[in-house]
């Protein structure tokens, strides 16, 4: 599928179909052959020649031990320097974690106890809900508003109703928000740290999608903004470089939460890949171009999603991203019930991520991966459309 001049530099150009199904990750294996996937945040893309050269180089060296060192943040604050204007990324702050969602956890760990609240934006990323109650923490739902925004009466009333028992709570905030790809402004974000603390909730942010911003966008990170001295956060080239099975994360807090990562367990940084570290410190470093490309083609996709669908699927109602590779779809207007990523598969052999997972808002949508090449997105395009038209 690759081609000259700018397809030529577009990494979701670069592999056929018959490529991507020699691949053995869950994306490619857990369907049928004869289903395209666009469900899981896998991306379609061959790996950045940076990453790849840095990997292939420990592994000629025979560099596979623990992980070590500084580099990984180092990395991560230059980049966080060049991309989005923040200097306030200090190593002494940050934590080795072997991926997000166990940062996550153990970021629960620091703030709250067994028993205690959790607050999140739904419809919002499954995992949330699931690694919550494996901490044994519970969930406080704070639906999004109507244009799938932070609505800050919902979410105070959540904070109020997480602290009714007087036990500490957090705040997992997806930033940016996966399914719906938005990016909380800088506003929104100070808003949400007086929020938390008038209320007492300690916030988590999820910014794993932080390099993963459309055109026109700015990401902002949580804890560059006024008040969110007591935050966390939880950072990663996984999404932006498509690192998933090469596992690696940094948990950074803010000023006032530094005390708090010496209590982090040594093996839970113990249990972080070191080709992981590796791999996600050449991504930071030394991606930008590619990802720059990656960038350019998925604000292509964006358009081009947005335009089949007016074309073949009209009824559904769908606002592009400003980040993530991943479109949120209202189905409700077709009629396919609370499911449509069912009938999707069922009928027209496209896997789309389920809806119902999300939470609460979450029943009748469908999410879509859109990290493909542009001949596959419109083949699932036309598929789902006559999966409709056979319902």
């Amino acid at each position: 599928m690759s081609g000259g001049g700018r397809d030529g530099m577009n990494p979701l150009r670069q592999l056929s179909l018959d490529q991507l199904r020699q691949r053995t990750s869950a994306k490619w294996r857990e369907y049928p052959d004869d289903v395209l996937p666009l469900w899981v945040a896998e991306m379609d893309v061959p790996l950045a020649e940076p990453v790849a050269r840095a990997i292939t180089d420990a592994v000629a060296r025979g560099d596979t031990g623990y992980a070590a060192g500084t580099a990984y943040p180092q990395a991560l604050a230059e980049f966080a320097r060049r991309r989005w204007g923040w200097d306030g990324l200090a190593l002494e702050r940050t934590a080795l974690v072997p991926d997000v969602m166990h940062g996550v956890m153990e970021a629960l760990r620091l703030v709250t106890e067994p028993g205690c609240a959790v607050v999140v934006n739904c419809p919002v990323y499954p995992p949330f809900y699931a690694f919550v109650a494996h901490a044994d923490r519970r969930i406080v739902e704070a639906p999004l508003g109507a244009e799938l925004r932070i609505d800050f009466g919902t979410l105070e009333d959540a904070f109020r109703r997480a602290r009714a028992d007087g036990r500490p709570a957090a705040y997992l905030l997806c930033n940016p928000h996966n399914p719906t790809g938005v990016v909380h402004t800088a506003d929104e974000l100070a808003a949400v740290a007086e929020l938390a603390e008038r209320h007492g909730v300690r916030v988590i942010a999820d910014e794993i999608h932080a390099p993963v911003v459309a055109g026109g966008a700015r990401f902002v990170p949580y804890l560059s903004v006024p008040g969110a001295e007591n935050g966390l956060s939880l950072m990663s080239a996984s999404k932006g470089w498509n690192l998933a099975g090469l596992r690696g994360a940094l948990l950074v807090a803010g000023p006032a939460a530094a005390g708090e990562l010496a209590r982090v367990p040594f093996e839970v940084s113990e249990s972080t890949s070191h080709l992981g570290v590796i791999a996600h410190t050449a991504a930071f470093r030394d991606g930008g171009e590619w990802l720059d490309a990656l960038l350019t083609g998925l604000d292509d996709n964006r358009r081009l999603l947005a335009a089949l669908l007016a074309e073949h699927l009209p009824a559904i109602r769908h606002r592009p991203g400003q980040a993530t590779y991943l479109a949120w779809l209202d189905c409700r207007a077709l009629g396919l019930g609370d499911d449509p990523a069912a009938v999707f598969l069922d009928r027209g052999r496209v896997a789309l991520t389920s809806g119902v997972a999300f939470g609460t808002g979450g029943a009748g949508h469908a999410r879509l991966n859109l990290a493909t090449a542009p001949e596959l997105l419109t083949e699932a395009v036309r598929r789902m459309a006559a999966a409709v038209t056979v319902a």
